[in-house]
């Protein structure tokens, strides 16, 4: 363990990344905490060391022009033979990508507030000729009050310098996920191509995934390139319907369609934060989790894809006589009893009552070409009701789809038996053979693949 580097008392190992290592220490001279980033060059590939040290030189360069709250602030920088140091604010936070999970995602007013920070901290950059070029989650921190600090500008772009001959200037950098189309596309960039990454971050922290998902490089680079983001609204049915059209205006494939500066993405956020509640909605969402663990139809569902259910879902408290469904309409809304009893019928006759754990509208969401409703639902005493988005589904993650499928496809074959029980009653005496062909060997058993 690392005492000193160089008049900087050493505390303890903070980070490690692929390049350097994050170090706790103290300042003895203004008796401060600090953050230092050590990056150490390497004897055997004198490349790396030239490309760590234009890192270097860059981060250090641009950060000590940015002077901003959510921006972390440079101290110093030393460059010594075999190694550089880098040192700066030190931020008692933690890396927005601990939040990006579906099973830990802050609640909106929080998330819309940090973003809107982060919108203000990248118009500074701007208008300081910076643009930060990896915007993504590991290079936002944020403290115990919700202040973002950006990090990491070692791939920074100086707007203000010529590219031909700023021997910091570093070319195709970024983290994939999050570049805009023009910076997969190695074009030339700008500031709106911060406010992509920033609008792609946002639509994880709202929805628990990335907008463009693929398992390889090459899909992912088509799909931000030509495809259009799925609806946050759709993913997420609590947000307000302001959010749609901000995210779509950041992710725009054009840039003259994009926001032109951080300062006009921040304005919209302002105006939709207006549109939600400002209470924490974590404790809800826990106490909801809980209900679901405890309800048979989701047994077979690991925790992480409950959480991403509670994201697609709408929980509704429902009186007596309510009809959830009515014989007739058109559309797919289907959906799981948590608590009560419905009835189902059709031309006004009683098909069954369903209880706890059962589902109802689904043959509407499992039909591939009609969503016309052939029964009536209607509750029987009060009733909790988890209403599933049929759209946001199918949006959702493919183990969660599939989990879906599966416990559909059981319950539709359980209820096709009870069915061909009651059409038995119902029926005439059957033929009875005089033995069975599969016992006599005249014909082979069917078997399913």
């Amino acid at each position: 363990m690392l005492e000193k580097i160089g008049k900087y008392e050493v505390i303890r190992s903070i980070g490690k990344g692929a390049t350097a290592v994050v170090y706790l220490a103290r300042d003895p001279e203004l008796d401060r905490q600090v953050a230092i980033k050590l990056i150490r060059f390497g004897d055997d590939n004198a490349a790396m060391s030239r490309r760590l040290r234009k890192l270097f030189q860059t981060e250090d360069a641009i950060g000590r022009r940015l002077d901003h709250p959510n921006i972390v602030k440079i101290y110093d920088a030393v460059v010594e033979a075999e190694q550089a140091y880098l040192v700066m604010e030190f931020i008692d936070g933690t890396a927005l990508d601990k939040y990006c999970a579906i099973n830990r995602l802050l609640p909106m007013h929080r998330v819309i507030g940090i973003i809107f920070k982060c919108c203000l901290a990248l118009d500074h950059a701007f208008r300081q000729g910076i643009v930060h070029r990896d915007i993504k989650p590991a290079n936002i921190l944020i403290d115990a009050d919700d202040n973002p600090k950006i990090t990491d500008f070692g791939l920074g772009l100086n707007l203000h310098k010529d590219m031909v001959t700023d021997s910091t200037f570093v070319m195709g950098v970024g983290s994939p996920a999050y570049m805009s189309p023009e910076q997969v596309k190695n074009y030339p960039l700008n500031q709106k191509t911060d406010l992509y990454s920033l609008g792609v971050l946002l639509f994880q922290l709202l929805t628990g995934r990335l907008p463009f998902r693929a398992n390889n490089p090459g899909t992912l680079v088509y799909k931000i390139v030509n495809m259009d983001s799925p609806s946050v609204c759709a993913l997420n049915p609590t947000l307000p319907a302001g959010l749609d059209p901000i995210i779509k205006k950041a992710l725009e494939k054009d840039l003259y369609s994009r926001y032109r500066n951080g300062a006009e993405f921040a304005k919209d956020l302002s105006a939709v934060r207006y549109q939600m509640l400002d209470e924490d909605q974590m404790q809800q969402d826990l106490s909801h989790f809980e209900r679901l663990r405890k309800v048979e139809f989701f047994d077979a569902f690991e925790d992480i894809e409950l959480w991403e259910v509670l994201r697609i879902s709408v929980w509704r408290e429902l009186a007596e006589k309510v009809t959830l469904i009515r014989e007739g309409e058109n559309h797919r809304k289907f959906g799981v009893i948590v608590d009560g009893f419905v009835e189902i019928s059709t031309e006004g006759r009683v098909i069954c009552r369903l209880g706890a754990s059962e589902v109802v509208g689904e043959m509407a969401y499992l039909h591939p070409g009609d969503s016309r409703r052939h029964a009536t639902v209607v509750t029987l005493e009060p009733t909790l009701f988890l209403e599933i988005n049929s759209a946001a589904l199918e949006l959702s993650s493919d183990e969660v789809r599939e989990r879906f499928h599966k416990v559909l496809l059981s319950k539709v074959l359980g209820r096709l038996r009870e069915a061909n029980k009651v059409l038995a009653k119902l029926g005439q005496a059957a033929v009875q053979g005089s033995s069975s062909a599969y016992a006599s060997g005249l014909t082979q058993p069917l078997e399913l693949l």
